[in-house]
This record gives structure tokens, sequence and C-alpha cells, in this order.
């Protein structure tokens, strides 16, 4: 491998960014619309989603071009999540990443717009890949679908929503953020391994890695919210329990969050050596998700 994996981050994150750059200078569409979009897209995301998708189609294959537009695709449905999740009606954040939300920058209604927007146009990118075939496409867009939808990401947000104020179970917690967090990792490192024509065995051993390492990420973020730095989180600390949301930390104990971690971070190396992509960035990618401190 020629990088680290710091590195590795770096160099992925600036083609992703180049990409959504020349994507979003194609289109034609209202400027106050594309303004919104181009904000939240640009408000300095880490770009982990797609890097994921791409680190796990580089196990098997070599060429990356053609999992572009799912990279691509897969950050747009990110970004609409977090405007939304924004918005007065659920999180109610004034800042995001350091910088305005969506809709104290423009307004709720655009915000809200902007976020359809990034939704639909994620499926446009991939039906327009002319690197895909027809039974590929199919088979990204339904998935994306599935993760990002009612059974998926949307799913683990209303969970979240109602589990506020209350206790919940470890169980419970679990399958919040297997949903809310989890779901759009599965499809990152389910969609990377299947365009590289990996096998089902190594397919489900990939499953199998992106459940735990969707946990080991919101682990991290739970403890972050207690242990972190405001200026690099690019939030308040301790919102997590203004907001009176159910963590790792306040269910555990933050020891218990921390070796909680641990046991994921196993079982997800373990995972992979399954998937036979133990020499692959993504194990390196497991330990940065694990370590992170932003």
């Amino acid at each position: 491998m020629g990088y680290n994996i710091s590195e590795y981050i770096d160099h992925y994150k600036e083609i992703i960014e180049k990409e959504i750059t020349v994507y979003f200078q194609k289109m034609n569409v209202p400027q106050q619309l594309k303004d919104s979009m181009i904000y939240s897209l640009e408000a300095g995301g880490k770009r982990l989603r797609p890097i994921l998708l791409i680190a796990s189609y580089e196990a098997y294959s070599k060429d990356i071009s053609k999992v572009i537009s799912s990279s691509i695709a897969l950050e747009m449905i990110h970004t609409y999540s977090l405007i939304h999740d924004d918005l007065p009606a659920m999180d109610d954040d004034d800042y995001r990443r350091g910088k305005l939300t969506n809709h104290k920058k423009f307004n709720e209604a655009t915000a809200i717009l902007a976020g359809d927007a990034l939704l639909t146009t994620s499926f446009e990118a991939i039906a327009n890949d002319s690197k895909l075939t027809a039974i590929e496409k199919v088979e990204i867009i339904k998935m994306l679908a599935q993760c990002s939808g009612p059974k998926g990401m949307v799913a683990g947000q209303i969970l979240d929503m109602e589990a506020e104020e209350k206790v919940v179970s470890l169980e419970e917690l679990e399958k919040i953020h297997t949903l809310k967090t989890g779901e759009l990792v599965r499809f990152a490192v389910y969609i990377g391994g299947y365009l590289a024509n990996a096998s089902k065995e190594q397919l489900s051993a990939l499953e199998d890695f992106a459940y735990y390492l969707g946990l080991i990420f919101q682990v991290q973020d739970d403890i972050l919210d207690i242990t972190g730095e405001e200026e690099k989180l690019g939030k308040p600390v301790g919102s997590d329990e203004q907001n009176e949301k159910s963590t790792y930390p306040k269910l555990l104990g933050l020891e218990g969050a921390i070796s909680k971690k641990e046991s994921y971070v196993k079982k997800a190396k373990e995972a992979l050596i399954k998937a036979e992509a133990e020499n692959s960035y993504l194990m390196g990618i497991t330990d940065y998700f694990s370590q992170r401190d932003h």
C-alpha cells in the first residue's frame, strides 16, 4: 500500500471534492437552490462514506472510475440528511462543522428544498453513469433507496428522536445506530465490493464488517461529545446530553463505551479477514474511525 491512512483519506477526499465540483458546475437549476446545495456539500465534510466505498472497491479491483458516481451520490444523500437533521423541527442546530447550518445561511424553506434536491439528484447521478451496466445501476439504486429510506437511515432518525428523554437498552441503541449511521456505511462497503466483483462469501463478510464499522463510528461520536474539543468538532461539546439523546456513555459510562468500541473494532477486523480484505485500506479506516478526534 502506497499511502498511510491519513494520506489515503486526504488523497481521495480531494478527488471526491473535484468530482462534486465538476458535477454541479454542469447543473442547470435555480441559482438559490444550487447555492444552497453546494453550500452544504462544501461545508468541510470528511467524505468518509465515499472514501469507504472506494476503499472497499480497491480491496478487490483497481480502476476507481467505476465507483465515482456512486461515491458522489452517497455524499449527496449524507449531506441531505445533515441539512434536514439541523432543521428546527429536528435537532435545531445553528452550526455544522463550524459554519452556519443551511437554514441559518439561507432560510428554512430553501434548506428543505436543497435536501430534497440532493436526495433525488443522487439517483440521477447513478442512472446517468456510462461506466455502469443497467443491472449494476438497478442494484445500486435499489440498495441506496433501502439504506437511506424508511427501512434504513430515516427509520434510524425517527427511532433516535423517539428515544430522547428515555432510557433505552444497549440492544435498542445498537438498532438505532445500525439504521441511522450504519446503513449508509453498509451501502458504501457492500457496493464497493459488489462493483469490484467480490464473491458472495466476501460480500457477506463485508456486510458484517460494515455493521461493526457503523457502530464504531457512532460510539466514537458519542465519546467525542464528552471528551472532544469544540473547535475540532465544529459544534458544541455536550449537545447530546443537552438534547437528552440516548448515547453509549449515558448507558455504559465513558469507560464502558470505550470498552464496547474496542470489542466492535475486534469484530470488524475479524470480518475483514473473512472478506480477504485484511491487507486493504479498510483495515486502516477501521482504526481511523475508532480514533478520530472530530
